[in-house]
């Protein structure tokens, strides 16, 4: 495998994504001495790659990673990796910008890599548009990138549309959301888009391989499958193993938010398995279960929201419910929900009503071609996320 940062380095990275904050979301200010004891421990068992982005914790991520990792070691202890945030068009001066606010915040000269954020196919003609690769390249030329790329969130089909349009040796690295749940999902399809990359010999980061927390922690009845099998073992554990072998994976990401995660994301991959054929048909049982529990059938229609008096996105609230009932990944859930009804992931998107705005009008009701009890799931809603 190429080398990407001028040495080897352990595959284990640091998601700046789901830092320990003061309050009750990632909106309140990060816990940096809670941080700082997090990347003592990481640092200090020889891992070094952190992954962050310019959105990060409402633009306070880069920050604090000044204050616990630049402020505190030496350049040589450790990678970063961040994000130019294209939910809009951009030109070359405004993303000039925004990389040096970046390099300013995180107190660095140069980035060991650095990604266009989130690119699908709906943005893929603009980044054309505005020349966004040629922006990536600069960085190179300049000196403030050793490698770019980008993450992605889309189909096998258009990823290798965009991989092929550029010429060769120009992506470094594509980050992908690989983990054992979607690895066969028509939706994300994670298995097909990472042999897309692979197959172009071009390197691969995986996000999300625990599922933004949802495979740590899922009904009793499912995480029995495994710990009837290894007791003393994590469900983190089991996620993070399956993408860790995958060849061609340079780094395995897991967005941390507390010591403890980091202590066991460090021990397995520190005495790190391959999965076995056993191993693998247990996660097989896994996936099967969880397609199986019963979720709030919803088709995400939008007719509810139509004459919703207070613009509640009602579909994206039930979706997010369904989440929890799979996974009971309540920290996970009440993070997305913050998300669908305060204005987006990246904050400019417009600020939608809450479940808790909700005047049991049913006018939602009288709408829904599923008859769901759309004001109960609302209160439910308040009490597990507000």
């Amino acid at each position: 495998m190429r080398d990407y940062f001028g040495k080897p380095i352990k595959k284990l990275g640091f998601g700046l994504m789901r830092l320990p904050v003061t309050g009750g979301d990632e909106r309140t200010p990060i816990d940096i001495e809670h941080f700082k004891q997090m990347v003592d421990y990481y640092l200090g068992h020889g891992y070094s790659y952190f992954d962050t982005a310019y959105t990060y914790h409402g633009g306070r991520s880069e920050d604090a990673f000044r204050q616990a990792v630049t402020e505190r070691y030496p350049r040589e202890a450790f990678q970063l990796t961040t994000k130019m945030p294209l939910w809009r068009p951009l030109n070359h001066d405004e993303m000039r910008e925004i990389t040096e606010e970046s390099l300013k915040r995180s107190g660095l000269d140069y980035f060991d890599l650095y990604f266009l954020h989130g690119i699908g196919p709906d943005r893929a003609p603009m980044l054309d548009k505005i020349k966004a690769w040629d922006y990536l390249q600069s960085l190179k030329a300049d000196g403030l990138a050793k490698n770019v790329g980008f993450s992605y969130h889309g189909d096998a089909e258009h990823l290798a549309r965009i991989l092929d349009s550029r010429p060769a040796g120009e992506i470094d690295i594509v980050q992908l959301q690989l983990n054992y749940l979607d690895w066969e999902s028509p939706h994300v399809q994670s298995r097909l888009c990472y042999e897309t990359v692979v197959e172009r010999g071009i390197g691969v980061i995986a996000m999300e391989p625990v599922k933004g927390g949802s495979l740590s922690n899922f009904a009793d009845s499912v995480a029995a499958i495994l710990k009837n099998a290894e007791p003393e073992a994590s469900l983190a554990s089991w996620a993070i193993r399956f993408v860790y072998g995958l060849e061609g994976v340079i780094n395995v990401l897991s967005g941390m938010s507390t010591l403890e995660q980091v202590i066991d994301n460090v021990k397995t991959a520190d005495s790190y398995r391959p999965l076995t054929a056993d191993d693998l048909e247990l996660l097989r049982q896994v996936t099967v279960a969880l397609e199986q529990i019963p979720l709030i059938p919803c088709t995400n229609c939008n007719y509810c929201v139509d004459d919703c008096p207070q613009n509640i996105p009602t579909p994206r609230i039930i979706e997010i419910l369904n989440e929890y009932i799979k996974y009971q990944n309540q920290s996970g859930c009440r993070r997305q929900y913050g998300f669908a009804v305060g204005g987006g992931f990246s904050g400019n998107e417009p600020v939608r009503g809450k479940s808790s705005d909700c005047t049991e009008c049913r006018t939602c009701e009288q709408h829904c071609p599923q008859d769901i009890e759309i004001v109960e799931a609302h209160q439910r809603a308040v009490q597990l996320f507000e």
